[in-house]
């Protein structure tokens, strides 16, 4: 969301006539087109890899294989952080521009869409610096050998294994089927001839 208001008010209000007499639009951050473009382009690679990653969220339980997970991990991870640095970089590039731009007539109307863009990129730092370390808790939660269940297991290295720990542990003598192959075959069945070779 953060980021569709960062690129959503550079591209809707940030490219402002300066004046009656500059008829060509201008970015609002000191006349740079790099801050906006900048700006717009962090924006949009943010919004696609925030649906990106929520695709791979919903589907992260039906990835089978280990390798696959801990791929999608790190690549959200390394994702994560790459965003939070680029919209550091966003941040303090915005709020300079900004800082060095003088307000005339024209640039003052789009002086709330600047101010938004620059305070929604800061708390994109926020947000992204979030996913990053939720990222490498996933990680390292994946990676954690406590998570499997070794409790069961006795200390003692010749230990065998406890097997299943529900019933009563007592194995009934009584027998509810007959045992396999213990049927007497008749040599030839009723209604079915052996065939003469």
């Amino acid at each position: 969301i953060f980021s569709i208001v960062v690129f959503g008010s550079i591209v809707n209000e940030c490219y402002v006539n300066k004046d009656s007499q500059h008829p060509e639009l201008l970015c609002i951050f000191n006349e740079n087109e790099s801050a906006c473009s900048y700006g717009i382009a962090v924006g949009l690679i943010a919004f696609f890899g925030c649906i990106f990653f929520l695709v791979v969220d919903l589907y992260f339980q039906q990835i089978s294989s280990v390798k696959d997970r801990k791929r999608a991990v790190l690549l959200d991870l390394g994702f994560s952080g790459f965003l939070a640095f680029l919209w550091f970089v966003a941040f303090c590039f915005l709020a300079n521009q900004w800082q060095r731009t003088t307000l005339t007539r024209g640039f003052s109307q789009g002086a709330d869409a600047a101010r938004a863009a620059i305070t929604f990129s800061f708390f994109s730092i926020i947000v992204w610096v979030v996913l990053a370390l939720r990222a490498l808790q996933r990680y390292r939660l994946g990676t954690d050998m406590s998570l499997f269940a070794t409790e069961q297991f006795g200390t003692d290295p010749g230990a065998s294994y406890p097997g299943y720990p529900g019933g009563s542990g007592v194995e009934s003598t009584e027998t509810y089927q007959s045992p396999p192959f213990s049927e007497t075959l008749e040599p030839s069945p009723k209604g079915y001839q052996v065939p003469a070779y």
